[in-house]
């Protein structure tokens, strides 16, 4: 091990960390270090490259996370190998149950218009409809519903869809989950994302043993140059993007865009799953599901525009792959429970998510008024379909000591980092969640609380 690192591995662009994690990546990858190989210790590495021991711990931390190499206490740290087990589950939960008295800024939540009593009417109705709901949940049971899916989607989709081209999910994250396991094959798959995104996709990479990959990003999206870069270098399988609304930043990836990105996923065999799912208002450009619709896969819930609590999600597949993906779904969890089956699917027919989707717009977009109005003088990243805004700090701020303070003063953030891929870059920025359910005393102290903050350089902070 010793011959194989020099100073100048860490000669290239970038922070010396991600390029220590390339070049181990790159080692594993061409055979160089085999499995259960041990890398040297933190402090005899650091001082092999002559660099800091908490860079050597950082890429050693984004390796372990990412699976690639494994740890553990009193062993060392080794490359891991394809039979041995790992921890697959992340240590942060990715739903924060609410803390009492804190005004919550970090997930988004649906504005209550009065769902509840809509949901509780729609479940007198099936009782009284008199469905036995003994067997199980079949194809034909779940027709009508991924018909009305279709009707719901279609402010979104160019092309005519049906519903033999959707697949129901617990959820957003569940049928990205389920395509995911659609397409991907091999010991260690590589996903191709954002280089910032949704924390649900770094969950659903490690729970697949995935590799996740992250993609520069500019201020219209992915970077064709970099897509093609990173597909070509790692041997992808799936690019999985938002690119209509994407979590944090608020980018939106226009028409021109997304056709050439569209273009390289052809050229390279990517696979494309668009998540749909933070969009509340209209779509602005089409979905990969029409640019590319042998590989197109477009995702979304009503979660942001109706209830979270039903855990209904959608995924409209790529033409000739829905009996694969209704497969899989099966061979994971049967299918969705019939009773909530009919419930969304009378909720769509109704027309009342319509009206709920259309009252919670309206909230949504007084909410990002509201903030805009009062931090508006730094540099914010809106959209006033978007359920959160995105803040890139002052100078003298960092994500984590904004965070910090903003605790201290009873108000939960989340900071870039939490974003970032597992070797990745987090700028200085956090991610504002905009939930009415705060109430509008309170949001508007929080704000007014944040901005106050922003004015302050932080004490004992380097800049």
């Amino acid at each position: 091990m010793d011959t194989i690192w020099s100073g100048d591995a860490l000669s290239g662009e970038g922070p010396k960390y991600q390029q220590l994690g390339e070049a181990i990546r790159a080692k594993v990858h061409d055979g160089s270090l085999q499995s259960g190989a041990r890398l040297p210790a933190v402090r005899d590495m650091a001082w092999q490259l002559g660099v800091t021991p908490g860079t050597v711990a950082r890429a050693y931390r984004g390796l372990i996370d990412a699976g690639i190499l494994e740890a553990g206490v009193g062993r060392g740290t080794f490359v891991a190998g394809r039979a041995q087990p790992r921890r697959v589950l992340p240590d942060e939960p990715l739903i924060n149950a609410p803390v009492p008295d804190d005004v919550d800024f970090r997930g988004c939540r649906v504005a209550d218009v009065g769902q509840g009593a809509l949901i509780a009417e729609a479940l007198g109705r099936l009782a009284g409809a008199g469905a036995g709901y003994i067997d199980y949940p079949t194809s034909d049971t779940d027709a009508a519903t991924r018909a009305a899916v279709a009707q719901w989607v279609g402010d979104a989709l160019e092309a005519p869809i049906g519903a033999d081209d959707i697949v129901l999910g617990l959820g957003a994250q569940n049928s990205i989950i389920m395509a995911l396991q659609t397409v991907l094959n091999g010991p260690r798959p590589v996903i191709l994302t954002e280089e910032l995104t949704y924390p649900g996709v770094r969950h659903a990479a490690r729970l697949l043993r995935a590799e996740l990959v992250g993609v520069e990003m500019d201020a219209h999206g992915l970077r064709p140059d970099r897509l093609e870069e990173a597909a070509r270098r790692h041997g992808a399988q799936v690019l999985l993007t938002s690119a209509e609304l994407h979590s944090p930043t608020t980018i939106h990836t226009p028409p021109e865009r997304k056709a050439e990105l569209a273009r390289i996923a052809r050229t390279w065999q990517l696979q494309v799953i668009e998540d749909d799912c933070h969009r509340i208002g209209t779509s602005r450009a089409p979905t990969y599901r029409d640019l590319c619709p042998e590989r197109g896969w477009y995702v979304s819930s009503l979660s942001k525009s109706f209830s979270s609590s039903l855990r209904f999600g959608y995924t409209v597949c790529p033409v000739g792959m829905s009996e694969q993906a209704r497969q899989v779904a099966q061979s994971s969890f049967y299918g969705l429970a019939q009773p909530i089956v009919d419930v969304a699917g009378d909720l769509l027919r109704s027309g009342a998510a319509a009206d709920v989707r259309n009252k919670v717009l309206r909230i949504n977009r007084a909410q990002v008024r509201k903030a805009l109005n009062v931090l508006g003088q730094w540099e914010v990243a809106w959209h006033e379909d978007a359920p959160f805004i995105w803040l890139p700090l002052p100078t003298g701020w960092r994500g984590s000591t904004f965070a910090s303070a903003c605790a201290a003063r009873l108000i939960r953030i989340k900071p870039a980092d939490e974003f970032a891929l597992p070797d990745g870059a987090a700028p200085h920025a956090v991610r504002l969640a905009l939930n009415s359910m705060n109430g509008p005393a309170r949001f508007q102290a929080a704000l007014e609380q944040m901005a106050d903050l922003l004015a302050r350089r932080p004490m004992g902070v380097d800049i």
